[in-house]
C-alpha cells in the first residue's frame, strides 16, 4: 500500500510540475464553449491540436483554489501499468478529490468501462477526459452517450493564429454574421493588422499550435503525428492491419497530389493495392482521424461504404508536409474553406458550385478574379483570396477564419 502511496505522489508531483509551466496568455475558445459543470466531459481531437494544453490551462485559470483536491494524470503514464484506474480514483476521492482530468484515455484498455463504473460509483467527482478523433463514446460494454457531455476540438482557426501570434483578441463571427457584414469585419480587423500578410504563414505552419516552439521542426512533428495517428491509434481503435499503414501513407500522397481529390474508387483500389471495401473503410477511417475531409453532396446519414464526392487533405499544413512549395494553390483555398467552415456548418457539395453550406448557401473559392457569373442563385457567394475587402456577395477568403 505505501509503495502506491509513493507512486500515486510522483503522479502529484508530474501535475504539479506541468501546471507550473503552462501558460495562459493565449487560451483556446473552446474552453469557453465547454460546460464545465457537467459530471463527465469528453474532449475528442486529433493529436497536437492542443487538447493536453487545454486541460492544464483550465486547471490553472479555474481550479487554483482547489489545486490540493485536482488531480491531471496522463493514461499512457507507466504507472498504470501495474495499476488500475480505479485504484487511482478511490484513493484520490477519499482524500477529498474532486476534479479529475484524464488525458490520452484511448491508451487504456477498457477505458470506458472504467470510466462508466466510477462516474456511477463516485457521484462527487467531477472527470474529464481526452482521447483521439476515433474515440468511440458508444460500445456493446459502456455506453457513456447518456453520461458525457462530449466535444470535438481541432487546430487552430486562422482567427486564433493571429491572437496567438500578435496578441491580438479578434472575436469569432458566424456565418450568417459574416456574409450580411463582411465589410464591416474586414475593416475592424483590417484597423488593426493587415491579414493577407500572415494568410500564407497560416496556411503553411499555423494550424497545430505547437508552431510557437521550433518552427524549423514542424513539418517533422506534423509528420510524427500522422505516423502516430497512421501506426498506433488506427490498429488500436479500427483494427487496421499494421501491414496496411505503408498504403495509407501512399494514399495520403495520392489526395495531396490532386486538386482537388475526386476519387475513382475502382482505379485509387487499383494503384494503391486494396480492394474497394477495403478502400472506402480505410477512408472513413482517415476521415474519422481527421487526415482527411472527406464532401459528399448529401451531408446526412453518411456510411462506412459510401464514396465521397470530394476528398481533401484534413487542413492545409498537411497539404505543405506531403507536397512542400508544390502545393496547388487551388486546391489550398478550397482545403482552407473547407477546415474551417465545416467545424460548425454542414457542408456538402453543391451541384451550383462548388460548396453547398447549411443546405442554403452556396460558394464558390477562388483566387481576387473570381466573379458570380458561373452562378445565379440568391444565397450565392464567392470566398476570394487576395483581397481584403470584399463587394456585395465577393468576401475574402480569409475570414471564413474566423468563424471559430
Amino acid at each position: 500500500m505505501s509503495q502506491i502511496k509513493d507512486e500515486m505522489e510522483q503522479l502529484v508531483e508530474k501535475y504539479r510540475k506541468k501546471i507550473a509551466l503552462t501558460q495562459t496568455q493565449f487560451v483556446r475558445s473552446i474552453m469557453s464553449e465547454i460546460n464545465w459543470n457537467a459530471r463527465l466531459i469528453g474532449i475528442k481531437g486529433a493529436r497536437g491540436v492542443g487538447k493536453t494544453t487545454l486541460l492544464l490551462q483550465y486547471i490553472k485559470l479555474h481550479l487554483s483554489a482547489d489545486i490540493p483536491s485536482t488531480l491531471y494524470v496522463s493514461l499512457d503514464d507507466i504507472w498504470f501499468s501495474e495499476h488500475k484506474l480505479i485504484e487511482l480514483v478511490d484513493s484520490f476521492v477519499k482524500k477529498g478529490g474532486k476534479y479529475l482530468f484524464l488525458d490520452e484515455v484511448h491508451k487504456y484498455a477498457q477505458w470506458s468501462v472504467e470510466v462508466k463504473n466510477i462516474y456511477d460509483d463516485y457521484p462527487g467527482l467531477h472527470l474529464v477526459f481526452t482521447g483521439s478523433s476515433l474515440l468511440e463514446i458508444i460500445n456493446s460494454r459502456a455506453d457513456l452517450s447518456r453520461r458525457a457531455v462530449v466535444y470535438t476540438m481541432q487546430g487552430l482557426s486562422f482567427r486564433e493564429y493571429l491572437n496567438m501570434e500578435l496578441g491580438t483578441d479578434f472575436k469569432i463571427v458566424s456565418l450568417p454574421g459574416l456574409l450580411k457584414n463582411h465589410d464591416a469585419v474586414s475593416q475592424e480587423v483590417l484597423s488593426d493588422i493587415k491579414p493577407l500578410q500572415y494568410f500564407s504563414g497560416y496556411l503553411r505552419t499555423g494550424y497545430y499550435p505547437f508552431f510557437k516552439e521550433e518552427i524549423d521542426l514542424y513539418y517533422g512533428r506534423i509528420e510524427e503525428v500522422v505516423n502516430m495517428i497512421l501506426e498506433v491509434e488506427l490498429p488500436l481503435l479500427r483494427g487496421v492491419d499494421i501491414s496496411y499503414i505503408h498504403k495509407l501513407k501512399q494514399l495520403l500522397f495520392v489526395i495531396s497530389e490532386s486538386a482537388p481529390f475526386i476519387p475513382n474508387i475502382t482505379k485509387l483500389s487499383q494503384r494503391i493495392g486494396l480492394n474497394r471495401q477495403t478502400m472506402l473503410s480505410y477512408l472513413f477511417y482517415l476521415n474519422e482521424a481527421h487526415l482527411l475531409n472527406s464532401i459528399y453532396k448529401d451531408a446526412h446519414g453518411i456510411s462506412l461504404l459510401q464514396k465521397p464526392d470530394k476528398i481533401f487533405l484534413e487542413n492545409t499544413n498537411l497539404m505543405y508536409t506531403f507536397r512542400g512549395e508544390q502545393t496547388d494553390m487551388g486546391n489550398a483555398r478550397e482545403t482552407f474553406f473547407v477546415n474551417q467552415v465545416r467545424y460548425k456548418y454542414e457542408l456538402a457539395i453543391s451541384e451550383q458550385s462548388d460548396f453547398l453550406v447549411s443546405g442554403k448557401y452556396t460558394f464558390e473559392i477562388g483566387g481576387k478574379n473570381k466573379n458570380k457569373r458561373q452562378i445565379k442563385l440568391a444565397e450565392a457567394f464567392i470566398a476570394a483570396d487576395d483581397i481584403e475587402y470584399g463587394f456585395e456577395n465577393k468576401i475574402p477568403l480569409w475570414l471564413f477564419g474566423f468563424l471559430y
